[in-house]
């Protein structure tokens, strides 16, 4: 448990530095005329994304790690980071946590972005499966995978109506 507990501790940190880069983030865009949209929807993925993280840790006490699907799950996970890592590094100032578009900037197609339209959410949805189940919490994995669905649609909704308004 207290190597899966380092793990959740892990992304937590991981997380606080995707928050430091994305207020950076969201400080240049602002100076470059950045416009924010559909910011009432997120408080509800700051707690959906808190939750997933509680919800690993308070279910893993109730669960035997079962190294069949811990392992697998564990890279699963990794691979989920170095995809999110790659939209970050692919974006550069342009990501954010939050959805903001610069008026007249370029559309990026490069990366990741040559494979798929929101492959940043492919990495989202992959740890939030993978993650509790490394430590076989297979309820916190149906859970935020049924809740994230709602906050997905939205949050992919707004930001290619954002998109294409600013074109």
């Amino acid at each position: 448990m207290i190597w899966y507990l380092l793990l959740i501790a892990a992304v937590a940190v991981e997380r606080i530095v995707e928050l430091v880069v994305s207020q950076r983030n969201l400080s240049w865009s602002r100076a470059r005329g950045g416009v924010e949209f559909g910011a009432r929807h997120y408080p509800a993925m700051v707690v959906l994304h808190t939750g997933l993280l509680v919800g690993c840790v308070v279910e893993a006490m109730y669960r035997s790690f079962l190294p069949a699907l811990g392992w697998p799950m564990l890279m699963v996970v990794l691979a989920a980071q170095g995809l999110r890592w790659w939209c970050i590094g692919t974006l550069g100032h342009h990501w954010n946590t939050r959805v903001v578009v610069i008026p007249d900037a370029a559309r990026v197609t490069g990366g990741p972005y040559r494979f798929f339209p929101h492959p940043n959410y492919i990495a989202v949805v992959v740890e939030g499966i993978a993650l509790p189940l490394v430590h076989t919490a297979w309820i916190t994995a149906v859970v935020f995978t049924a809740l994230n669905a709602f906050v997905l649609r939205t949050r992919i909704g707004i930001e290619n109506d954002a998109l294409a308004r600013l074109r």
